[in-house]
């Protein structure tokens, strides 16, 4: 279709897009093919490096423990972000502010200088053990760095606000005069609860999990320190075969596999809600 044959309109909507698309392409697009190029191309061509993906005992191992840190995270994250976005919608406005401030400066704290302070907190002779044996409630400092649980602490604290600002968009636009019909008709406050207001809530929650779990997925720092090379994300891997090993096609393929499996999340969840609606379209 010639330009001629487009309306004002349409050629102004053209005009105003292409270069937000020319940059997409330049700095997206372009990168991205690069990335599938190399991991069918390096060291020879051919599928030998996503062979490996279900014949590599270490990867299929950091897969699952990725997988597994990731849905503990979404899960713990998602629950208490929960009850703090519900109590958001409780509090007077003065309360609400202040709480949403809290939660917004988090974001302006570098993720490195937040892990740092999760060693110093975590470590065995950290704050925490000591403030615990001080109280006599253990005999022993706890394991906290170095492992998964330390992991998922440091991941939980960077997820939590993601998850809370996305429950609280959901329920700041429910209506409380719900609950308490329900109640005038005889339902208990938990009941209330249970079968009006949870599921109100229903794309707050799928929307807060989404976000969180594709978080986690690329989470990179966090793993690194408070892990302490015992628990390896796929993340950590990927920076091993481009930086150490110098595998560009191997560690391309692990790439590619981190972008399947964010799409693959987003088409399963496409499949159960409307990601429109849940999103905000």
């Amino acid at each position: 279709m010639s330009a001629a044959v487009l309306g004002p309109e349409r050629r102004a909507y053209l005009g105003l897009t292409a270069p937000a698309l020319a940059l997409l392409a330049i700095f997206f697009v372009l990168p991205l093919a690069q990335v599938l190029w190399l991991s069918v191309t390096d060291p020879r061509p051919g599928l030998q490096n996503y062979a490996e993906l279900v014949s590599n005992p270490l990867i299929l191992r950091i897969w699952t423990t990725t997988v597994r840190v990731c849905v503990v995270t979404t899960l713990v994250s998602v629950v208490l972000g929960y009850v703090v976005a519900y109590a958001m919608t409780r509090v007077s406005e003065r309360h609400r502010g202040a709480m949403v401030l809290c939660i917004v400066v988090t974001f302006s704290f570098s993720i490195l200088v937040r892990g740092f302070a999760f060693v110093v907190l975590l470590r065995s002779e950290g704050v925490l053990n000591s403030a615990l044996q001080g109280l006599g409630l253990i005999g022993e400092p706890l394991r906290l760095l170095r492992n998964e649980t330390g992991v998922v602490i440091g991941m939980v604290h960077y997820g939590l606000p993601v998850a809370i600002l996305a429950l609280f968009s959901n329920m700041r636009g429910i209506n409380a005069r719900y609950q308490d019909a329900a109640r005038g008709l005889g339902a208990s406050p938990f009941q209330a609860f249970r079968l009006v207001y949870l599921p109100l809530t229903k794309p707050g929650i799928i929307s807060a999990s989404i976000l969180v779990f594709i978080y986690s997925l690329g989470f990179f720092i966090i793993p690194t320190l408070l892990g302490g090379g015992r628990v390896v994300m796929i993340a950590e891997y990927i920076r091993v075969g481009f930086e150490e090993t110098l595998r560009w096609g191997h560690a391309t393929m692990l790439s590619t596999s981190l972008l399947v499996a964010v799409l693959l999340v987003l088409a399963i969840m496409a499949r159960v809600v409307d990601l429109k609606k849940v999103f905000g379209g």
